[in-house]
């Protein structure tokens, strides 16, 4: 009896300080923590946004877990996918950060002022092509703004602040975010200037190798004109991105639609056909409602929207 009577006021006790334990009161910083690895995916992507090192993240995460109770982001092969909590957190950690710039834009009266940092998505093409070449102008003014440039076909989420600015060839942007139309993005037939085909002839007759997108492009408007007009004429090289198609008909590998942005500042190609009205697409400047109102965010938006020009 007096072994039972011993248990139980431990078990009570136990439960007692259990009962007394004061819930996990979280930190800006925890936020800010639980934001970078959302939206870096990674422990070192994470650590590169906060300053620190992939060890420092890891040993956040479990302060952070371990005082909450549970987990925030499932671990998988390829890095950290946050939880239902941790993409709540999130957003209370993005409302911060935009409070945190109202703030800071409040206090820049001068526009050489304008600092922090500004992720933009695009694609290879577009960032070689049309975004860097706007960017130096921009520094000159606003030496402070620094860049995360990140390419790729897939357009990064805006709405998850994974970037602040999308500039996309697209005809359908997403209605979610709030945009300006550049402009048609216009392309022709390109050959190589020397060695290559002469005339649009000999392209539908065949005497030349085609280079075209391959499928992580399927929809791409150059596929669809390719397979509408010239259904006989299948690619001999495929590659991942239009820029890849410009640089091997330059090489004299074979012909390729091109936008003419890109090929007519050339000389080591040739242009076989007028425009292409079909195989248009469409240049959008993109970005979320909330973040247009960052000042960083506003001022790189104007310039890009008064610099990209499309012939």
């Amino acid at each position: 009896m007096a072994i039972a009577r011993t248990q139980a006021r431990t078990q009570e006790r136990t439960q007692a300080r259990t009962h007394d334990k004061a819930p996990y009161r979280m930190s800006p910083s925890d936020l800010e923590l639980t934001l970078a690895l959302a939206r870096g995916g990674t422990l070192a992507r994470a650590g590169e946004r906060l300053g620190v090192d992939a060890s420092t993240v890891f040993r956040s995460l479990q302060r952070v877990e371990r005082g909450l109770g549970r987990a925030l982001f499932e671990r998988t092969r390829s890095g950290y996918v946050a939880g239902e909590l941790a993409t709540q957190l999130a957003e209370h950690a993005e409302q911060m950060e935009v409070a945190v710039e109202a703030a800071r834009s409040a206090l820049e009266a001068a526009p050489s002022h304008v600092s922090g940092t500004v992720r933009i998505t695009t694609t290879d093409t577009l960032l070689h092509g049309l975004v860097a070449p706007a960017l130096p102008s921009l520094r000159q003014v606003h030496p402070l703004l620094g860049f995360e440039l990140h390419t790729g076909n897939q357009l990064a989420s805006l709405t998850r602040r994974d970037a602040d600015i999308a500039v996309r060839a697209t005809k359908r942007p997403p209605p979610h975010l709030v945009g300006r139309l550049i402009g048609p993005i216009r392309v022709a037939i390109y050959a190589p200037r020397r060695g290559g085909p002469k005339t649009f002839a000999d392209v539908e007759a065949g005497h030349a190798d085609w280079i075209a997108p391959d499928d992580a492009l399927p929809e791409h408007p150059s596929v669809v004109w390719r397979r509408r007009h010239l259904p006989k004429v299948l690619p001999r090289y495929r590659v991942d991105s239009i820029l890849s198609v410009l640089e091997l008909v330059a090489l004299g590998l074979g012909v390729g639609i091109v936008p003419l942005f890109l090929a007519e500042v050339r000389r080591d190609v040739v242009r076989l056909t007028e425009s292409l009205a079909d195989a248009e697409s469409e240049l959008w400047l993109l970005t979320h409602p909330e973040a247009r109102h960052l000042r960083r965010v506003a001022t790189v938006y104007a310039h890009l929207a008064a610099e990209l020009k499309l012939p």
